[in-house]
């Protein structure tokens, strides 16, 4: 590359005929502004027959080969660079032909139309929908291969994993007691205070304790303890799962020959069918001890009459009703948060984001099913 001390210029050379434009000088991002109003300048001032001199021409970076493209034209530049009387360095040519090739192949993108608000909202809902849809399908066919895994192994007594589901039994089960217990007895307590004062205005302050009993006995005990589970034991398993798959723990299982159906997910599922119904009955119990602490403080409602209202007035049928609940929530709690451990793609971050989807996705469930068998239970009269 020719070096000159020069800024670049140009100029029309009318002692020639026909007159020829001379480009000489430095034509660098330095003298970037100078070169730039002298193109505006020549502007006009040849037409696309004048022939091009680039003999003169110094310094060359894509700052002022850029300048000579937009001041002469791509086709005429390329021309005027091949000509064998041009003595431009190789150098030169080759950043010449790559500068223009690159804007004459530019194109200015066009700009995306915008979308209204409605349209991406309805996509939004549809996307949503979609994903909910998808999201179902795949619980559903995991609930089949854990019931296929579970009827393949029933009358198989040596593939029984007794010892893992012991262990989950007592994470699940035992270590949640102590929690499912305090939560349970503080909502009877509520529930019998807020039912006297109510019921204080229609003078049937007695009937707290059909409240308590009921809505312990039928709704509360179960939906509060398969909340708790969805928050505590769902999201472990999707933890302990997702960070097997991250670490190709699952992928090294299934080397070894062996299930990872059988080996990770039913002892969690029988742990929890174990676990839960057990909760339940403590919940039942605790809130109902709540309840009747609140009637003995607030209303003298000694414990020996408690007991023989709840005798007389609720029967064993509302105490049944709770408790056949437990099983289903306990199946597809554990079934979701072990599905959505085998979703984790390999990050922290997609541990993290499936534990939050499995909570959720959990106490969906959990409340969905609940109203409906409320409804169901009510029109059967039970």
């Amino acid at each position: 590359m020719t070096s000159s001390p020069m800024a670049g210029s140009a100029h029309l050379d009318t002692s020639l005929t026909p007159a020829r434009l001379r480009v000489t000088g430095d034509w660098t991002l330095a003298h970037y502004a100078d070169l730039k109003h002298l193109s505006a300048k020549l502007h006009g001032q040849y037409d696309g027959n004048t022939p091009i001199d680039l003999n003169g021409l110094g310094a060359l970076d894509t700052a002022g080969a850029s300048l000579l493209v937009e001041l002469l034209g791509s086709e005429r530049l390329g021309k005027s660079a091949e000509h064998p009387d041009c003595t431009l360095s190789a150098a030169d040519r080759a950043l010449l032909q790559t500068v223009y090739c690159s804007l004459s192949d530019f194109c200015v993108p066009l700009k995306e139309p915008e979308i209204s608000v409605s349209v991406q909202l309805l996509t939004r809902i549809g996307r949503a929908v979609d994903t909910v849809w998808q999201d179902t399908l795949q619980l559903l066919g995991f609930v089949g291969l854990i019931l296929e895994t579970i009827a393949r192994n029933l009358f198989r007594p040596r593939r029984w994993r007794i010892t893992p589901m012991i262990a989950h039994i007592e994470q699940t089960g035992l270590d949640a007691a102590p929690i499912v217990a305090l939560l349970t007895f503080l909502v009877g307590a509520v529930v019998a205070f807020l039912g006297a004062t109510v019921l204080a205005s229609f003078g049937a302050s007695i009937f707290t304790v059909d409240l308590v009993g009921f809505a312990f006995l039928r709704e509360f005990g179960v939906l509060l303890t398969a909340i708790l589970m969805a928050g505590r034991t769902a999201s472990a398993f999707t933890a302990q799962i997702g960070s097997m798959k991250a670490n190709e723990e699952i992928d090294a299982i299934r080397t070894l020959g062996l299930d990872p159906m059988e080996l990770l997910v039913v002892p969690r599922v029988l742990a929890l069918l174990v676990a839960l119904p057990m909760l339940t009955f403590l919940a039942m119990i605790c809130g109902i001890v709540g309840g009747g602490v609140v009637c003995a403080v607030s209303l003298g409602i000694s414990p020996a009459m408690f007991l023989a209202l709840l005798q007389s007035d609720i029967g064993i049928q509302h105490f049944l009703v709770g408790l056949v609940k437990a099983p289903i929530f306990a199946f597809l709690i554990a079934a979701i948060g072990c599905l959505e451990g085998f979703k984790v793609s390999g990050s922290a971050e997609s541990v993290g984001a499936h534990t939050t989807s499995s909570v959720v996705q959990s106490i969906f469930v959990v409340i969905v099913l609940d109203a409906v068998a409320a409804l169901f239970f009510m029109e059967m009269g039970w």
